[in-house]
């Protein structure tokens, strides 16, 4: 069975391209993912390499699309190809049932990884230089009723409810709860 393996990075990006050079190469079956490829740790991805026997072959549009580390795509090559599968990447031309497709696999998922980091870096170096220049202040604080904030405090401190039920009643996360109680001295 040939099986299809996608990705985009967000809810909001568009997975249509996939797709459907999967379905003109008669893909039979699809996983998509709607999420990073940072790491492995995806659904679809897991799904799909629990689904593969040995007698199908695993496609995917890109080596980005499969992973952005090098040792994670090793990993993830290595669970396919342990279980008989086969793999074909189709913007770098890879295809593990041969030597060559399996040394090209390597070259190209340390350049991956290489551009995952480059871009990282210049968009360090992009948000630094706003900084300087006054133009990039960060994330905008999330606006809070701080009399609320108070009165759920003063009932966490006075023992009559837990922080957890404070930030549920307050609709606010952890750290975002302890940050304000700090700011506000509460």
């Amino acid at each position: 069975m040939r099986v299809g393996y996608a990705r985009v990075s967000t809810k909001e990006q568009n997975e249509a391209r996939q797709i459907k050079a999967f379905e003109e190469k008669g893909i039979e079956k699809i996983f998509l993912d709607k999420m990073s490829g940072k790491d492995a740790n995806r659904p679809q991805l897991k799904a799909m390499l629990d689904y593969i026997r040995d007698v199908d072959t695993v496609e995917v549009e890109s080596i980005s699309r499969l992973a952005r580390s090098t040792k994670d795509l090793l990993e993830i090559v290595d669970r396919i190809t342990s279980k008989g599968a086969k793999l074909v990447i189709y913007k770098e031309n890879v295809d593990t049932g041969t030597e060559q497709g399996k040394f090209m696999l390597t070259v190209f998922g340390a350049m991956a990884q290489l551009e995952r980091a480059s871009i990282l870096e210049r968009q360090a170096e992009g948000i630094a230089i706003a900084k300087e220049q006054g133009k990039y202040k960060g994330k905008p604080k999330m606006a809070i009723d701080e009399e609320a904030l108070r009165r759920e405090c003063m009932k966490w401190r006075d023992g009559q409810q837990t922080a957890v039920e404070s930030m549920r009643r307050l609709n606010l996360k952890p750290n975002t709860f302890y940050r304000r109680v700090k700011e506000l001295s509460l």
